[in-house]
């Protein structure tokens, strides 16, 4: 009886407050997110302090989380803009709602280039240069230009490659489907013949012819210097028999015959060596290698050249500036990114913005069968690897293969990317400069592949988290390529060999 009365009174004061009898609490929602950040203008690697009005009804909450198209951005809303750039760039800073995520708002912060100087270049990754036809994932482009020596008579090409992993400046002949139409002028050997060069590459080869050319990037200018003049196969002369046994194993064989094939209008070799092939193609190698070829209308033979006829890295022609480069790209979250950019900045410890600061060196040798490459320790087995090294020319970070415990999955393409079953998958290397008597911990994520490329509908073009098989075959000869993957949020320093920097003299990598 007592229980019934109870409810009996509680449907009478439901049925008050229902009349108007008395009061009810009011539904709980939230209407709009707004905005703000101060200051809204900034410079790269500034700060911006962002707030969030929330407006609801009822005791709504106030919380937000925050996210940052570029940059980063704190739980508290203070945003820290990209470190390095040569353009404006339009930041979209977004709060959402904890309580309702439908529910968001968002602000712009404009963040512009620190004071220009003539040693920084703009690069981008994007979708290439023929994104109709084909496109492209983590590829750092730059534009250059070429003039007829010591003349007004110019060409700027677009959609160079920036590697750190090679010497030189090849352009894609219009023949193959490139940007070059100028008529550069050929060069000549000691016999007085026309000159061509076989490059051999992970993927496949070049050839063509060694021309020359003023060479002008940001406020640098390289004059007079030789330069890689691709063409493909059906031009005349067609490769030697000795160029196109360079081609590797599984490799794409003459990557010259197109644009797709090559994937740019050119190659701008930035890494760590004054010439593309050095003292092993001159008299002081025992054996002709099969690089250079001295080319009369007899036919092509493999001949030495000296250095001086050698393609050169454009960097150590130029009047300063000349000791190395710094890549700066910012941090790309998991998922990918797409267009980003970044700079090509000339020298290092040269100029204000080219310092080395906290950047631990990693010295290399300079000759002998591992030049160029350091040490990387892969924990699972605890194997080094000796001929590891660091190039922004790869498009991921290619790494033993399926085989060895604690290496993710294979993809669907096998021979190329890893599909890990828990994505990312977070791994742990060491890596050792000769310089250093124990090697520095360093880690790294790997994503599904499959997933990276197949989710974006094409948008995407930049991953800090691909990565693929270095050797899929096993043994002694694998080596760490830690490619563009693992540029992203970096500076990334490679010294010239044999050419003085704050850290050392050259050559080394550095981040």
């Amino acid at each position: 009886m007592q229980k019934l009365g109870l409810l009996l009174v509680l449907a009478s004061l439901t049925l008050m407050a229902a009349c108007g009898g008395g009061s009810s609490v009011p539904p709980t929602t939230i209407t709009s997110v707004s905005v703000s950040c101060s200051p809204s203008t900034i410079q790269y690697g500034q700060t911006s302090q962002c707030s969030a009005t929330v407006t609801g009804t009822g005791s709504f909450s106030s919380a937000v989380t925050w996210a940052a198209s570029a940059g980063t951005i704190s739980a508290s809303g203070l945003f820290t803009a990209p470190s390095g750039g040569v353009t404006s760039l339009q930041v979209t800073i977004t709060a959402t709602s904890t309580q309702d995520t439908s529910k968001a708002g968002t602000a712009t912060v404009t963040v512009n280039p620190v004071q220009q100087t003539g040693n920084v270049q703009p690069i981008v990754v994007d979708a290439g240069p023929a994104p109709q036809s084909f496109v492209t994932a983590n590829e750092a482009f730059t534009s250059v230009t070429v003039c007829l020596p010591n003349t007004t008579t110019c060409q700027t090409i677009d959609h160079v490659l920036v590697d750190t992993g090679s010497a030189g400046l090849r352009l894609l002949s219009s023949a193959g489907g490139g940007e070059l139409t100028l008529a550069l002028p050929q060069t000549n050997d000691s016999s007085g013949n026309l000159l061509y060069e076989c490059e051999a590459f992970l993927d496949g080869y070049v050839w063509g012819s060694v021309s020359t050319a003023d060479i002008t990037v940001a406020g640098e200018k390289a004059s007079s210097a030789n330069v890689h003049v691709v063409i493909p196969a059906s031009s005349s002369p067609a490769p030697p028999g000795g160029c196109v046994s360079q081609n590797p194993p599984m490799g794409n064989g003459n990557e010259g015959n197109t644009l797709m094939a090559f994937g740019a209008n050119g190659i701008l070799g930035v890494g760590l060596f004054q010439q593309d092939c050095g003292l092993a193609c001159t008299t002081a190698n025992s054996t002709i290698p099969a690089v250079y070829y001295d080319c009369p209308s007899s036919g092509c033979n493999p001949t030495y050249v000296t250095l001086g006829q050698q393609v050169p890295n454009p960097v150590t022609m130029f009047a300063s500036d000349n000791n190395g480069v710094l890549i700066q790209l910012p941090a790309v979250p998991n998922g990918g990114s797409a267009d980003v950019q970044g700079s090509l900045i000339f020298g290092i410890g040269t100029q204000s913005n080219n310092g080395l600061g906290s950047a631990t060196v990693y010295a290399v040798p300079d000759s002998g069968n591992n030049a160029g490459n350091f040490t990387t320790i892969f924990p699972p087995n605890g194997t080094s690897y000796s001929a590891s090294f660091i190039d922004s020319g790869s498009n991921g970070l290619f790494f033993l293969n399926s085989s060895v415990p604690g290496v993710p999955a294979s993809c669907s393409d096998q021979n190329s990317w890893y599909c890990p079953t828990t994505s990312p998958d977070n791994l742990t290397a060491q890596n050792q400069g000769t310089n250093m008597s124990s090697p520095v911990s360093v880690s790294f994520s790997i994503e599904n592949a499959d997933t990276l490329f197949s989710n974006n509908s094409g948008m995407n073009t930049a991953f800090s988290t691909l990565g693929g098989h270095n050797c899929l075959q096993g043994g002694s000869d694998c080596a760490f390529d830690w490619g563009l993957t693992f540029f992203f949020g970096r500076n990334m320093f490679t010294a010239i060999e044999n050419m003085n920097t704050p850290g050392g003299t050259g050559p080394y990598f550095a981040y």
